[in-house]
């Protein structure tokens, strides 16, 4: 072999976890970004469909990237319908029927709340940083940044629905779009950045919109009205009996 090709050699073993380790990063920072150490945050949701539009209003509760507590305060038939994430284990509580339902595995892919977002969404948080071979497949400049596209491959014995995904983020870690492949690599749906602006302090994207790609009328879209970020939190907040309780609201 020649010192040419050894040299090639070196750099190509060497370019992969550095392009790996990059792409890891961005997606690290995409997480916290909306999240922080903890955070609230009031919502609004819309759920479009051709023939009727929903609108609910919701309170959310986050600490690191593994507790969340999610509620609903209207409509007044939804208001106090609550779902509580603690770590792998998700909740959901229905105060009509004062019933708590412990989510198994196999519910993780139904729609919550009757939108075009899973249970596996609301419970993935980090799951790509564990679960994912990430990589950092392109790059381009738009509107003064530096932007990626990262491919998240899942590992052969990862426990996740997708056959792959694919993410476009900015070098402040604004997440610009999140694309999910099914296992035959057919793209199904988007979450998509509809508004970026400053909330709390951090420029994320404050409106997002999940859409079916093969039914593009269908989609729902949260807004973030307000967020707080690091803030002070009760202990017991990411409990089952807070979830019943509706503590927090």
């Amino acid at each position: 072999m020649t010192r040419t090709s050894i040299l090639v050699c070196l750099l190509l073993w060497l370019a992969v976890p550095v392009s790996a380790e990059e792409a890891r990063a961005l997606v690290a920072g995409a997480i916290d970004l909306t999240r922080g150490t903890t955070s609230y945050a009031k919502m609004s949701m819309q759920i479009h469909r051709p023939d009727w539009q929903r609108n609910s209003s919701l309170v959310a509760w986050t600490r690191g990237r593994e507790d969340a507590l999610i509620r609903f305060t209207a409509p007044a038939k939804d208001a106090g319908n609550a779902t509580l994430k603690d770590d792998e284990k998700m909740w959901t509580f229905t105060p009509r029927l004062n019933r708590v339902i412990r989510l198994p595995y196999s519910l993780m892919a139904q729609s919550w709340a009757g939108s075009d977002f899973s249970y596996n969404d609301l419970s993935r948080t980090d799951n790509l940083l564990h679960d994912y071979r990430l990589s950092l497949v392109d790059s381009r400049q738009q509107d003064g940044h530096t932007v990626y596209t990262i491919e998240a491959v899942p590992h052969d014995d990862a426990p996740v629905v997708w056959g792959r995904e694919v993410l476009v983020l900015r070098d402040d870690y604004v997440l610009l779009s999140h694309t999910f492949h099914d296992q035959d690599d057919l793209p199904l749906k988007r979450l998509e950045a509809m508004e970026i602006g400053e909330k709390g302090g951090r420029v994320f994207a404050t409106r997002m919109r999940m859409v079916k790609l093969e039914e593009p009328d269908h989609w729902t879209e949260v807004n973030y009205d307000e967020v707080q970020f690091d803030v002070e939190l009760e202990d017991g907040l990411f409990t089952v009996y807070s979830l019943r309780s509706g503590a927090g609201g």
